[in-house]
């Protein structure tokens, strides 16, 4: 089945500009999902919207939204509200600056698209916009508007076009600095070394296909069980006793290979897609 855009555009640089669109680059077409069941009849289960005072049953479409100010006291927005805030849609990505890559904090990234040509019309200025970016390695910073609301966006290089990630907000970012830490003490010397040899016996590089959601292929072999009738057995637990582990022996052993956890196989290809 061919891939929809879930967006399409134009992509601007100062006074050239030329068709785009957007294609999501990630997937959860896979993923194990479930509806509700009445056990008893099985039948799917069907939610009703009920007011949380009268009981009185609600349709969905007599409602509005609300904003609480207070315990139980709301600020009510209905569609023309959302309307007077609306923003307009202009169907273009804007390139307002170029930053180098390592500069944008990691925290930031959001969601990444395939940004790609639209058409044969204006795909030279594509390739202008793309190639300037590669020789120069940097990142453009831009801006669009998806489903009413302004998003700020990262474009950078990938084979054959760009891709566009969309950034989180400061206001969506939490500091560390806020988090609850402890001051972090000196590691032992010895320790250090040996810890320093065993990163150096793992080192490698990431291929994707070697790494599996275990909790989704659990389901899926859980689903398979029980649609063939065959009694389910229980996951093994993990070993951890909670046992105070004297910290000098475990790297000693990791170093040796005593602990060092066994690689699964790859998981079977199910419509395996090339990592972004």
């Amino acid at each position: 089945m061919a891939v929809r855009p879930s967006w399409e555009g134009h992509l601007r640089l100062s006074l050239v500009t030329c068709p785009v669109a957007l294609y999501p680059a990630t997937s959860e077409a896979e993923t194990v999902r479930f509806n509700y069941i009445n056990p008893q009849t099985n039948n799917r289960v069907r939610m009703k919207t009920v007011d949380a005072g009268t009981g009185e049953e609600l349709s969905r479409g007599d409602l509005v939204k609300g904003f609480e100010i207070a315990k139980g006291e709301y600020v009510l927005l209905d569609k023309e509200d959302f309307e007077q805030v609306k923003l307009e849609s202009t169907r273009i990505v804007d390139i307002e600056k170029f930053v180098p890559r390592e500069g944008i904090d990691r925290l930031y990234w959001d969601t990444p698209y395939h940004l790609l040509p639209s058409g044969k019309t204006g795909i030279e200025a594509f390739a202008v916009i793309r190639e300037a970016m590669k020789r120069k390695g940097m990142v453009a910073i831009g801006r669009l508007v998806m489903s009413t609301r302004e998003r700020i966006c990262a474009i950078e290089i990938e084979e054959a076009g760009l891709l566009l990630t969309t950034l989180r907000t400061a206001e969506e970012v939490r500091d560390v600095a806020g988090m609850p830490t402890a001051p972090l003490p000196k590691p032992d010397p010895q320790m250090l070394a040996i810890a320093e040899k065993i990163v150096e016996q793992q080192a490698g590089t990431f291929d994707p296909a070697d790494f599996v959601d275990r909790y989704e292929d659990a389901l899926r072999a859980l689903i398979e069980q029980k649609k063939k009738g065959r009694p389910v057995r229980p996951v093994a637990p993990a070993n951890d006793d909670g046992k105070v582990v004297d910290l000098m022996a475990a790297l000693k052993r990791s170093l040796q290979g005593g602990s060092t956890p066994s690689r699964r196989p790859p998981a079977p290809k199910r419509g395996r897609r090339r990592a972004a």
